[in-house]
């Protein structure tokens, strides 16, 4: 194999600082409802067609759509599938992806915490009206291509609220992709939770793909607002200021074949 079909090849398999065996391939499908991210029971992390903006969006909890509080040199079109054979199985899926992103990625992040506004999800006056979730946190599986994967939502029109085993730091991140200021979890809710809601008209959108035509609002215009979503789950959004984590990336390439 010539240089020049290794790089074109992008495959990259090597033992990690960490001791893991990674491999990196271009993706076989830029097909978006291809895109899943996994924790096999072994503890191996498998994923498909994802971007690196989704993989630091889920290693730092921050929106995969355009969001102040994640800047620096990051393009969202190049997709990878990536297996990851974990030698420590007790690592957690965020941990692992943050090693795999700082390994073959050459990952600098810079953080900074700021005072700004957000809005406070919080439990309204009469209390919530779901319910606990089925699911255990230990029996949890991360898997987010399956409706019953824990910590994830099932993908529809206004991204409903729907989620078999959610918590309330996934509910107020899950928002946060398309409201208009970041979103925290202020409801002192703990455990899993089963929420399902009908979709909802963004506060905003993300840029259109390359060669596209931009995205409108004008899609959405008969659905309700979040605000009217959260209602008859017990919840609302409030509006406070709270300091949150910026995140700047200092440094970041594309993984060497």
């Amino acid at each position: 194999m010539t240089m020049r079909t290794a790089s074109l090849l992008l495959v990259a398999m090597f033992m990690s600082q960490t001791g893991d065996a990674i491999t990196i391939r271009p993706a076989r499908s830029n097909d978006p409802t291809t895109v899943r991210m996994r924790v096999l029971p072994d503890g191996d992390f498998v994923a498909t067609g994802v971007s690196v903006l989704a993989l630091i969006g889920y290693a730092y909890d921050v929106p995969v759509n355009p969001s102040p509080r994640l800047s620096g040199p990051l393009e969202n079109r190049t997709r990878y599938d990536i297996d990851v054979k974990a030698s420590d199985k007790r690592v957690g899926a965020q941990e692992l992806i943050r090693q795999l992103l700082t390994d073959r990625f050459k990952l600098d992040m810079r953080v900074e915490e700021k005072t700004v506004p957000v809005y406070a999800l919080t439990v309204a006056a009469g209390g919530i009206t779901f319910q606990k979730s089925a699911t255990a946190e230990k029996d949890c599986v991360f898997d987010t291509g399956t409706p019953s994967g824990c910590h994830s939502f099932r993908i529809g029109r206004g991204h409903p609220l729907d989620g078999d085993a959610i918590t309330m730091d996934d509910l107020a991140r899950y928002i946060e992709n398309w409201s208009d200021l970041p979103v925290v979890n202020r409801t002192a809710l703990t455990g899993l939770f089963d929420v399902q809601t009908d979709g909802w008209r963004p506060m905003t959108l993300p840029p259109p793909p390359p060669g596209g035509n931009p995205p409108g609002f004008a899609g959405y215009d008969d659905l309700p607002t979040i605000f009217a979503v959260l209602r008859p789950l017990g919840l609302e959004l409030k509006p406070q200021q709270a300091t949150v984590p910026f995140y700047t990336v200092a440094h970041i390439e594309k993984p060497s074949a």
